[in-house]
């Protein structure tokens, strides 16, 4: 609405930020609370998160979202306010459960959550006019932030998964992870992601994210994700990791100034590494935290399917000429159409009792 020149965001300075702000802070963060607030009680044996506590942060998360869509009317300080509930709230509740448990090997995601706040903080007071030129910068290091906690957690989780699978099925090949694999990819996806901000036309930038991007590769490879054909709700977390050394390659790429817009390889890594992620696992968790069999209907086949799509679209747009805007639109709707898909399958599933 806001590209055609309509809705509330219209009257709001720049709407591309408001809609990198939304994606990233809105929704990412919103799913990274359902995930480490559901995680830290299995990491702590400690009762889950619930009543009045995830009440008020529930409705913290909405007050910003009202918020930001009245951002173009309401006054700054009133906005950054609102918007701040949210994040501030979650890093008290979830290093209160981390710091209670003793459960130091998290530690690091407390760190990385406060980091979160700050960007938002950051990026409320460019946006208020207290500091000149850092909302862009805000945003971009928030999404790098996402794609550094995505390579954690999946190094955690996508190869287990892949384990039980597999050993279900008596396959003596399991997927292998490594300590140096894993702390060489995390760090250079780190390295990455502050060099892609501060030099994003560079020979270094540019070698540094090939260099990721093979090691993502290298890492997804030792996974036997080939061996998931036949499993959907498992295959779909190999896929979605995919994702991560195609953006990287793409970034490399633009960061070469061989013509392909950083904008759109940005979007390899937030449509694909982290959106189509976030569809696998909540898809995932949905069914395993209401004691149901862990195997994806066909509508949530199909809503993979849309999400993959939808990031094909978007890296399509340089190759698109005049048509550019057309293939954002395309792609929007294809992920309108996936959440909608998501919301249809796993309402039901999240509203009603567990199955035992």
């Amino acid at each position: 609405m806001a590209l055609a020149g309509g809705g509330p965001v219209a009257a709001y300075g720049n709407a591309i930020y408001w809609h990198a702000h939304e994606m990233v802070f809105g929704f990412a963060m919103a799913v990274i609370a359902g995930f480490v607030l559901t995680a830290v009680a299995m990491w702590t044996s400690r009762p889950a998160l619930k009543g009045a506590p995830l009440g008020w942060l529930v409705m913290a998360w909405l007050a910003g979202r009202i918020a930001m869509l009245m951002a173009g009317s309401w006054s700054a300080g009133l906005v950054a306010a609102l918007d701040l509930l949210f994040p501030v709230l979650l890093v008290f509740l979830f290093a209160r459960e981390v710091v209670a448990g003793n459960n130091r090997r998290n530690y690091v995601l407390v760190a990385m959550l406060l980091i979160m706040a700050l960007l938002n903080l950051l990026y409320h007071m460019s946006a208020g006019g207290v500091v000149n030129g850092l909302d862009r910068t805000a945003l971009l290091l928030m999404i790098h932030v996402v794609l550094v906690l995505i390579t954690i957690i999946a190094g955690r989780i996508v190869p287990s998964f892949t384990t039980n699978w597999l050993k279900m099925r008596n396959e003596q090949r399991l997927p292998v992870t490594t300590a140096p694999v894993e702390g060489l990819t995390i760090a250079l996806t780190l390295l990455t992601g502050i060099l892609l901000v501060a030099l994003p036309v560079s020979t270094l930038t540019a070698g540094i994210a090939l260099l990721t991007a093979m090691t993502h590769l290298y890492r997804l490879s030792r996974w036997r994700g080939l061996a998931t054909l036949k499993e959907p709700i498992l295959l779909v977390l190999h896929v979605a990791y995919l994702w991560l050394p195609v953006g990287y390659l793409l970034s490399a790429v633009s960061a070469f100034e061989w013509g392909y817009p950083s904008s759109v390889a940005l979007h390899a890594l937030t449509i694909g590494g982290i959106g189509s992620m976030i569809l696998a696992m909540t898809t995932r968790v949905s069914l395993g935290h209401t004691g149901r069999p862990l195997h994806a209907s066909r509508m949530t086949v199909i809503a993979y399917v849309l999400i993959m799509l939808a990031g094909i679209v978007r890296l399509l747009g340089p190759l698109a000429g005049d048509q550019y805007m057309l293939t954002v639109e395309l792609s929007s709707g294809l992920w309108m159409i996936t959440f909608l898909l998501f919301l249809w399958v796993c309402w039901p599933v999240l509203t009603k009792p567990r199955v035992d």
